[in-house]
């Protein structure tokens, strides 16, 4: 899908608007009927429902079918306004007082406010001899409970997540804050969707530096619509053409809580059930909300485990490539002898051999996503068991090579964020074009490309391999360790610069 996209420079700007008839509610009942029915031509869902009360006073309420709640609207706004005999003329700040038991109204006096809140669901009470309306917050549409988390499988923890609801979204976060430093700011984005988007973060923890870059990214974005917080995250991140990426996303609402009290900004987005989390560094992605759920013995051992199956799954394949092709010398002779007796069939260099099995396998794992449950982890499974011998029988890949293909996967699938398993995956391909031209040296080469582009990055002004680049050994603690809880005073924090280099 596309839209008209724009990033500002500018954020003081004013957004362009959509042209309508009348600006401002005037005290003519029917112009204003006249300017909002011309605003919604052709939409038969809108309800323009009038009526009389009291001395005959003329009024309309205007709403959207499906999107209010019509048993609240009919007992609380319509029996009390038209059983009203007693011919009592009120204005609308005495009906708010007197006839009208809602508790969320607002007064609106332009018509842009008007079409902002019947869109999402609030009815707007207007009336003749009123140059301002009522917004009824009587909103109600089909929603999605709170249920656990799909894309995050949770081991032990919180098992709620985050729904399509931002009002239900924020209320889960201040659950589990329960403090007035936790603050909330709101912004509505995209010239058509205007989609409701709410940053949050921890006054006096985040850093108030960290706070306005990212109000200000928010604020120069223009673009038709929001459908999903990835377009929120690749028009805010520092390097777009990065293949890694510069914000986390989660459906949890506990891993957002830990990231605000580390000193994160968490950006919520109506109608998804991912937020967003900046900034953060790479070791933050290599890190499970588990780990500070388990023992912290526990935890050093499986962090440092999925340390090693990262640089596995990044150089497993680059290195077989490279020894087997250039190196020979550092393989034992008996296993050398089994690997060649085992590729004497293979018609393909190691190169194009692991080539057609990484991408084999690669196809395999995005058709067991896209499947539905029930037959996805059957096809993937299956699929790449009878590929590969199959393979092996037609002499068009060796088993050694089956068998390094499969511990390259097997490692990517413990890299926690699926995001940046699939950023590895990708990466793995030129580093073993590298290899196989080069040998190790090509190897080291793409490394060393690797680890110049990281040590670039930047999330929000944090170094993307902060707190080893540049060292902090105080923040290095939760790293490559994770301390027991005893021993802190407080939270560990968020690493990087003194807020006045951002």
């Amino acid at each position: 899908m596309f839209f008209r996209t724009k990033y500002r420079s500018r954020p003081n700007r004013k957004k362009q608007q959509m042209p309508i008839l009348q600006s401002q509610l005037t005290s003519s009942l029917a112009e204003n009927i006249h300017a909002l029915e011309a605003l919604y031509n052709d939409c038969s869902d809108v309800v323009f429902r009038t009526f009389t009360f009291g001395d005959r006073t003329e009024a309309c309420l205007i709403y959207l079918d499906g999107m209010s709640n019509i048993e609240e609207l009919d007992k609380n706004v319509l029996a009390p306004l038209m059983n009203n005999t007693e011919g009592e003329i009120l204005s609308l700040p005495e009906l708010l007082k007197k006839k009208i038991p809602i508790s969320l109204v607002k007064n609106i006096y332009n018509i842009d406010d008007c079409i902002a809140h019947i869109s999402i669901g609030n009815p707007v009470l207007l009336m003749e001899g009123a140059n301002q309306g009522i917004a009824l917050g009587l909103s109600k549409w089909e929603k999605r409970s709170i249920e656990e988390p799909v894309a995050e499988t949770v081991i032990r923890g919180p098992r709620d997540s985050f729904t399509e609801m931002l009002s239900t979204n924020t209320s889960l976060l201040r659950r589990r804050i329960r403090t007035p430093h936790f603050k909330t700011k709101r912004l509505d984005i995209g010239r058509l969707t205007q989609t409701g988007v709410v940053v949050a973060y921890i006054e006096g923890v985040a850093k108030p530096a960290i706070v306005e870059e990212v109000l200000s990214r928010l604020q120069r974005i223009e673009i038709d619509g929001i459908l999903e917080s990835g377009y929120i995250e690749e028009l805010i991140e520092d390097n777009p053409i990065s293949p890694f990426p510069q914000i986390m996303n989660t459906e949890r609402p506990d891993v957002a809580v830990a990231g605000m009290l580390e000193g994160r900004v968490v950006i919520l987005v109506d109608n998804t059930p991912f937020v967003l989390v900046a900034p953060i560094t790479i070791f933050s992605l290599f890190q499970s909300s588990e780990d500070y759920y388990t023992r912290f013995f526990l935890s050093i051992m499986i962090r440092w485990l999925r340390y090693l199956f990262v640089i596995i799954s990044l150089l497993l394949p680059s290195f077989y490539i490279a020894v087997l092709t250039f190196h020979q010398e550092m393989v034992p002779t008996t296993l050398l002898e089994s690997m060649a007796s085992a590729r004497e069939r293979v018609p393909f260099p190691a190169l194009v051999e692991a080539f057609i099995m990484e991408v084999t396998f690669e196809a395999l794992r995005e058709a067991g996503l896209r499947l539905p449950k029930q037959v996805g982890a059957a096809v993937s499974i299956v699929g790449a068991l009878v590929i590969g011998q199959a393979a092996v029988e037609a002499g068009i890949v060796s088993t050694p090579m089956v068998i390094v293909v499969s511990l390259t996967g097997i490692a990517s699938f413990a890299i926690p964020r699926y995001v940046v398993g699939m950023a590895f995956s990708m990466l793995r391909f030129p580093i073993m074009i590298l290899a196989g031209t080069l040998g190790l040296l090509g190897l080291i080469l793409g490394v060393l490309l690797l680890l110049i582009h990281l040590c670039g990055l930047k999330s929000f002004g944090v170094p993307y391999m902060s707190p080893l680049g540049p060292m902090n050994g105080k923040q290095m603690q939760d790293v490559l360790f994770r301390k027991p809880w005893w021993t802190f005073r407080k939270g560990p924090k968020l690493g990087g610069p003194p807020e006045e280099n951002l």
